[in-house]
């Protein structure tokens, strides 16, 4: 497999689950386009599918060890809470970037980088609600307060009359 080839599990709603192989751009007319482990090309409905599991390893589960962050997480980017439609709630960082965010769904970093799944594409179908919990790092203007009492810097040199 090319380097723009990512492995995936397809976690469906009805909880059964697909895996294979997926190109840099999956997504075809509401439809995930998916190499299968024999080689042939598969699409499933997005109306159909609850995430898209980017896995380390097909033999291994997609399934997170942890759903929620333990703590404020280090990372960049937005904090996220998804809760799905049916029921599953699960925490994770989105890029704080409008350009990487698509109409059909989005791409998020689960609390556990450890495991096997490294990131999560959710379609919007497939969610109930999305709430933000923080906006964390990026470039923050600071004013510096002004001091008290402050003068004006003295002249170096005086203008010549």
């Amino acid at each position: 497999m090319g380097s723009t080839h990512k492995t995936v599990i397809i976690r469906k709603m009805d909880r059964d689950s697909v895996s294979g192989y997926v190109g840099a751009s999956f997504l075809r007319d509401d439809r995930i386009e998916l190499l299968n482990s024999t080689g042939k090309v598969v699409y499933v409905p997005t109306a159909d599918v609850k995430g898209v599991y980017f896995v380390r390893d097909l033999q291994e589960s997609e399934e997170l060890v942890r759903k929620t962050f333990p703590s404020r997480p280090r990372a960049d980017g937005l904090w996220v809470r998804l809760a799905f439609k049916d029921n599953e709630v699960l925490e994770g960082l989105m890029g704080n970037d409008l350009t990487q965010l698509t109409p059909e769904g989005f791409l998020v970093t689960p609390p556990d980088t450890r495991g096997n799944t490294q990131r999560i594409w959710v379609p919007r179908s497939a969610l109930q609600s999305l709430t933000v919990l923080a906006v964390i790092g990026g470039t923050q203007l600071k004013k510096r307060p002004a001091r008290v009492g402050a003068t004006q810097q003295p002249e170096l040199f005086a203008e010549a009359e």
